[in-house]
């Protein structure tokens, strides 16, 4: 079992080594500009690697680009062992990171909530209090008070 910080190590230089290759060495055209490689995680044992990435574009450019991705595991993969020197090259797999899709749907809740919080001001700058400015009953004021 491998320590973190070799695991550490390794998932960074295959998160360098995969992203120069998609940008410079791999020439399918699934595979443009519009991918961006965001995370890599490798197990304990150094033997699987996940790799996180993100696609401008719409649903038709991200499926394209995950079959080219899984077309092009084998030379990925090849050229991360060359690059690390592990007895072991550990087997890739791609997977879209929702975080995009994550940090919109924030977005649009928190855009609701400032709607809805305008709204709210809106309604409470004509208001008035339902009763005095001052509801508490002071000693004396009362007429109850002054009676006993």
């Amino acid at each position: 079992m491998a320590d973190n910080a070799r695991a550490k190590r390794l998932a960074d230089l295959i998160r360098e080594v995969v992203a120069q290759k998609l940008q410079r060495g791999i020439k399918d055209p699934r595979l443009g500009s519009h991918v961006t490689i965001t995370d890599t995680r490798v197990t304990g044992d150094l033997r699987e690697a996940t790799v996180f990435y993100t696609v401008y574009g719409d649903e038709e450019e991200r499926q394209a680009v995950a079959a080219g991705l899984e077309s092009a595991k084998g030379i990925l993969r090849s050229e991360v062992g060359r690059a690390a020197g592990v007895k072991f090259t550990p087997t890739l797999a791609f997977v879209a990171d929702a975080l995009p899709d994550n940090a919109k749907t924030i977005d649009d809740l928190l855009d609701k909530a400032r709607a809805s919080d305008e709204a709210v001001r809106e309604a409470a700058s004509g208001a008035k209090y339902a009763g005095e400015a001052d509801p508490y009953r002071k000693p004396g004021e009362d007429e109850d008070d002054i009676a006993e």
